[in-house]
């Protein structure tokens, strides 16, 4: 992505770090009407600020930026949340 990074809302990083630390598999919408399936691994920010997130699929390990980010919806059974609509808002 070239564009100028946006913040997601800070609200919505909780839900991130949930799928993050329990590992889910997440059905995850992006902007760019693509989608893929994969395990929530970890978050990652950038010395210049960018946020991502970091997944495990079928192609091997990938670093999704956050404001790319559509939605996400959980595959994991009794997940903790259902979809979440994500979009870039400044804290």
């Amino acid at each position: 992505m070239d564009s100028l990074y946006q913040p997601l809302a800070c609200d919505l990083h909780d839900y991130l770090e949930i799928a993050c630390l329990y590992h889910y598999r997440l059905h995850i919408e992006l902007n760019d009407g693509d989608s893929l399936d994969a395990e929530a691994l970890t978050t990652e920010t950038t010395p210049s600020k960018e946020e991502f997130l970091i997944v495990h699929s079928a192609q091997g390990q990938q670093r999704l930026r956050l404001d790319s980010l559509l939605a996400i919806t959980p595959l994991t059974a009794n997940a903790r949340f259902t979809r979440v609509s994500l979009s870039p808002s400044a804290c």
